[in-house]
């Protein structure tokens, strides 16, 4: 891990980000007097935020959140992106033109892209797509595929891009869905992801329409496997944490969000021990630190359950970081290729001087911030070097600009 004055560690993914919401960042935390706030107050924000997009703003969004993302060390990333259309819903000429938008943004920051293109279909059960929901939404599942093997085509050429399928939650699509995208995902070798149990409504309205729990759904529906990742895996109930890992399943954990929105905590531990795999995601981009991630996992763990080393050790951390992390997006064993490299003279990490491997890893994952981030490669390109990412400044002009013409 430490070479001299430079502390190399593999590529880092987060898995699971919603890049436009960037631009959300410090927009959110205030209320009306006497308004409750929660994850549905949150989402109002954030379809107005999200019903102003256009293609343009969209890739000046997410092109700056990815090279802060590679600031601060991240190589590879799960776009999970659902702004499909125009704002009254009707697709736009080239129906795609939003999600490669979102490509491009992460190939000029230097990053490894999987775009998750997101099934949605309807507001809850009996529910038509209300307000900024017509933008993501598709009335045929033919279409949405269509353009998922539209999107695989036009970029098969581009090593460091991927194609994957994501139904967005139990809530926002029909249980047929599931089953198609299940079938569709594996026959191509996918990645397959959705929003799991993040919030106690959604699993209220599944047992309402279902009679059966998220996680029950999904498995009675075939989705559950080893190329499925299972986002937030929040509100589980102990028969759920074993049907996770009794399929081996990814949790996807992007705890710095959770914490924002409130959402609850996981029950990691258990998961873990269950034989679920573990993978981060940056999510809503509340903080754009990989190592905070990371560390948030086992620490948030330990005030669960009032206890210490309860999930993860440092170098478990780091696993979950980079090969688990590229596994769920579908670059499995590609993190080798990308590099880290930290200033081992940072303050974060003074006094780990002579340590041994254990203890630096511990160190740079409970200890050390994006901050100490020196230089990043992809596939042996340089995308940040000396600190600066490539195209960083241009990147947040466009951005600010692109905030200051939504907000």
């Amino acid at each position: 891990m430490r070479d001299g004055d430079v502390i190399r560690l593999p590529g880092l993914a987060t898995a699971h980000s919603h890049a436009f919401q960037r631009g959300l960042r410090g927009r959110t935390q205030r209320l009306p007097a006497g308004a409750a706030g929660s994850f549905w107050s949150w989402r109002g924000l954030m379809y107005r935020f999200a019903e102003r997009l256009d293609p343009e703003s969209m890739y000046a969004l997410a092109r700056f959140a990815y090279a802060e993302l590679a600031r601060h060390g991240v190589t590879a990333v799960g776009e999970f992106h659902y702004v499909h259309h125009q704002p009254d819903g009707t697709p736009y000429g080239e129906r795609t033109t939003m999600a490669d938008a979102v490509i491009r943004a992460a190939r000029d920051a230097g990053l490894r892209v999987t775009l998750l293109r997101v099934l949605y279909h309807r507001a809850g059960a009996g529910r038509a797509p209300e307000g900024a929901q017509r933008r993501f939404s598709d009335a045929r599942l033919e279409d949405a595929l269509a353009d998922v093997e539209a999107l695989a085509r036009r970029w098969a050429e581009e090593p460091a891009v991927r194609v994957g399928l994501a139904p967005h939650s139990v809530r926002a699509v029909p249980a047929e869905w599931l089953e198609e995208a299940a079938r569709f995902a594996a026959e191509r070798a996918l990645p397959l992801h959705a929003h799991v149990a993040e919030q106690r409504r959604e699993i209220r309205e599944c047992l309402a329409e279902h009679g059966r729990r998220p996680v029950e759904l999904l498995a009675e529906r075939g989705v559950l496997g080893p190329a499925f990742v299972a986002v937030h895996a929040t509100h589980l109930r102990p028969h759920e944490v074993r049907l996770l890992g009794a399929a081996r399943s990814f949790a996807c954990v992007c705890r710095t969000t959770e914490r924002d929105l409130g959402d609850g905590a996981p029950p990691l531990g258990p998961l873990l021990d269950a034989g679920a795999r573990l993978c981060v995601g940056v999510d809503s981009h509340a903080l754009g630190d990989p190592f905070e991630e990371l560390r948030a996992v086992e620490l948030d763990e330990r005030v669960r359950t009032e206890a210490r080393t309860v999930a993860c050790d440092g170098a478990g951390l780091l696993a979950a970081g980079s090969a688990e992390g590229y596994a769920a997006i579908g670059f499995e064993g590609a993190e080798g290729a990308d590099r880290v490299e930290l200033d081992a003279a940072d303050p974060s990490l003074a006094g780990l001087g002579g340590a041994d491997a254990a203890t630096w890893a511990d160190g740079v994952i409970f200890g050390a911030s994006g901050r100490a981030v020196r230089r990043v490669e992809v596939a042996g390109e340089a995308i940040v070097e000396g600190g600066v990412p490539r195209g960083g400044s241009a990147a947040r002009r466009a951005f600010e600009a692109a905030v200051a013409a939504i907000a």
